[in-house]
């Protein structure tokens, strides 16, 4: 039963309901089933899709993660970065808004989908941590931008070619200034202020909503489409039917690296903003693997019902938490008010302008450029701040998927760099003290000249090996002639393989030939077990092996060796 309540959450959850939750939940479903209207169809837009398309992705999807997913508060539906993904990919295979776009954009839902399924199931969840902070932040700022700006064709009711590089949407904007719209222009600008200060009328006004409100009304009552605002027009009505994808492998092959692309995005996005919201609630925990099976199904169940890409929201998960949130029921009433918006609502939208939407998507995504964050990388961490300015500058320039990949590439080159080339420090005794600290720190340490004491804060292993050896070799050319002792401190050092027990056998026989004794202090037991089992314990001498810093050098100092037994002790078996 605990593995079928593992699978399905909503297991747990549900049989302990309780009533006073209702109030939460049916207030949180019913403010972000608000949200949802015309969120879901700008993010469509964004997409390339249809704006109908926008309000599917809310419907099922949702209903589905409630099943499914670990999260109580986690909104999840279409969401402007994975829209913009979407038509970044899609837009090479076939012109946007085409029945053959439609089914691309489909297929890759599906697609990935199955990607973050088999993820969840064989626990990969980790993969996700290959994309660093300062990457994500640089990705999302600069996506940000290019979400907005792709806007400008809507809100200065321009046509404009489409682009995903920030400096040919600007430059063709300059171009078209003199085509600008104005009546078209003040909408936008109109719904953007109308956004942004809808929360001082009250805290709990949809802004999004009341834009669309107000938009469609000045166009219906003024007849502005007759002056040449441009509308969203027909919206088909009615719930999405269930259809199965086609299957054409040779287009798949070519979609699995973008579905892989915005499978993982996705789901950094996702677990990101449900781990957040989570550490404010103490009555339940997200699980990383379970919530990559939970929008896995809701990305596969939602393709057969036409959604595109989903996942968990920033703005509407904060939304519903804020507004009560307590259990998955709250997505089953903001799926029962899309539902109804679908069945009869539809054609009050007819009148809605494309700049009204552009105004929503605009204020959506500004809110996720991140000033602070590379003012905090440049005071604390250079190469993290290179970082995050490297991807930002290839996805503002370049493209979003580019963006990704660079992105990647390079947490990957500094997990790489950090672990061959990890910190070290030479150490010197803090005076009137058996205390031993790093040199560069406390510059008044005692160090002798005949003793070298070496701090290694990170495993031992193959692609560091020839660095510890090297870093070895230098230090003790420096110290020169007079030099008789060297002391690693290995407690930082977790892990040891065949290359590093190669190298250290070469090396002490090396330093041996030099008359210069090798020791080590600290050495942890599985560890010790390692060179034991190896012969490295006995190539070493296990008198050599002391439980701190100061016991070895008190050993060449002909001082008795303190609790010696102790310290070699290892595991038979």
């Amino acid at each position: 039963m605990n593995g079928i309540k593992r699978f399905l959450p909503i297991l747990e959850w549900l049989p302990n309901y309780q009533k006073e939750w209702l109030k939460g939940d049916m207030a949180a479903g019913l403010t972000v089933g608000i949200m949802l209207i015309p969120q879901g169809m700008a993010y469509a837009i964004i997409a390339g899709l249809p704006p109908v398309y926008g309000l599917y992705a809310a419907l099922i999807p949702q209903v589905v993660y409630a099943f499914f997913g670990t999260s109580r508060q986690l909104a999840v539906g279409p969401v402007a970065m994975d829209s913009l993904l979407v038509a970044a990919g899609v837009s090479a295979f076939a012109a946007a808004g085409s029945e053959h776009y439609i089914f691309i954009a489909i297929s890759i839902a599906f697609l990935m989908g199955v990607m973050q399924l088999l993820l969840g199931v064989f626990r990969m969840g980790f993969l996700v941590n290959f994309l660093s902070k300062p990457v994500i932040s640089g990705f999302t700022s600069a996506a940000a931008l290019v979400i907005g700006l792709s806007q400008l064709k809507y809100l200065l009711g321009v046509d404009l070619p489409r682009s995903n590089k920030v400096h040919e949407v600007l430059w063709n904007a300059v171009q078209h200034l003199h085509e600008v719209h104005w009546l078209t222009l003040a909408i936008g600008i109109g719904g953007i202020v109308l956004i942004k200060y809808a929360k001082k009328i009250h805290k709990a006004m949809p802004g999004a909503l009341l834009a669309v409100v107000v938009g469609t009304a000045v166009v219906y009552f003024g007849k502005l489409t007759e002056q040449g605002v441009s509308i969203v027009g027909d919206i088909p009505t009615g719930i999405p039917a269930f259809q199965i994808p086609t299957i054409d492998m040779e287009l798949i092959g070519e979609l699995i690296p973008l579905a892989a692309t915005i499978a993982l995005i996705a789901f950094m996005e996702s677990i990101s903003v449900a781990k957040a919201v989570q550490a404010r609630h103490k009555d339940y925990e997200v699980d990383s693997n379970q919530e990559l099976i939970a929008l896995g199904m809701s990305n596969i169940v939602g393709s057969l019902f036409q959604s595109y890409p989903i996942t968990g929201g920033f703005s509407r998960t904060a939304v519903n938490d804020q507004a009560g949130a307590k259990t998955g029921v709250a997505p089953f009433i903001s799926a029962v008010l899309i539902a109804l918006t679908l069945l009869f609502l539809t054609p009050l939208f007819y009148y809605l302008p494309k700049a009204m939407l552009a105004s929503i998507i605009m204020v959506a995504v500004f809110g996720l450029i991140d000033f602070k964050y590379p003012v905090f990388l440049w005071k604390t961490r250079k190469d993290d701040f290179f970082m995050l300015l490297a991807t930002f500058v290839v996805t503002l320039s370049v493209g979003i998927q580019q963006g990704i990949a660079v992105g990647v590439g390079l947490s990957i080159i500094m997990v790489i760099y950090r672990s061959a080339m990890p910190h070290f420090a030479v150490l010197g005794r803090l005076k009137g003290t058996t205390g031993y600290r790093n040199v560069g720190r406390f510059p008044d340490v005692e160090v002798r000249d005949d003793v070298l004491v070496l701090r290694w804060d990170a495993q031992l292993y193959f692609a560091n090996s020839d660095y510890f050896r090297d870093t070895v070799r230098e230090l003790v050319a420096e110290k020169g002639e007079k030099l008789k002792l060297i002391v690693i401190n290995s407690a930082s050092i977790n892990a040891v393989d065949a290359s590093a027990l190669g190298m250290l056998s070469d090396l002490v026989k090396d330093l041996k030939a030099s008359g210069i004794t090798f020791a080590l202090s600290g050495v942890k037991g599985p560890v010790r077990d390692v060179m034991f089992h190896a012969g490295l314990m006995e190539e070493i001498g296990r008198e050599q092996f002391f439980l701190d810093i100061q016991d070895a050098i008190d050993y060449l100092d002909g001082k008795p060796k303190v609790e010696a037994e102790a310290s070699v002790q290892v595991k038979k078996g």
